[in-house]
């Protein structure tokens, strides 16, 4: 049971942060790219890392070094991203995102 457990884990977190990948290659700019490594790359890793805490438990007591590994990246992953945002906005970098102000400009077709 604890080896469909861990395959699931490890099947999971790879596939999330083969996405989370695949999305910082592949997205057009950087505020989309931005999405890739924050949201689905953190949940693969964690689930591999949960997965690896399970695996190296010894006698029922949880490893506490996947444990932390994980709690800090669940921390520091949504700050870093807002700060990353937040530099972007600074500098003033272009979105390929239409707005809803750039929206309601474009005239449209009352047909």
């Amino acid at each position: 049971m604890l080896d469909i457990l861990l395959s699931i884990l490890i099947l999971t977190g790879s596939i999330f942060t083969f996405i989370g990948s695949l999305g910082l290659a592949r997205l057009r700019d950087f505020y989309t790219r931005l999405h890739g490594p924050t949201k689905a790359t953190t949940l693969g890793v964690g689930c591999l890392l949960i997965a690896s805490a399970i695996h190296f438990s010894v006698d029922g007591d949880l490893s506490l070094h996947e444990v932390l590994v994980t709690l800090f990246l669940f921390m520091t992953a949504p700050v870093s991203a807002h700060l990353l945002a937040k530099a972007a906005l600074h500098i003033q970098v272009k979105s390929l995102a239409t707005t809803p102000v750039q929206e309601a400009d474009t005239p449209t077709d009352p047909a």
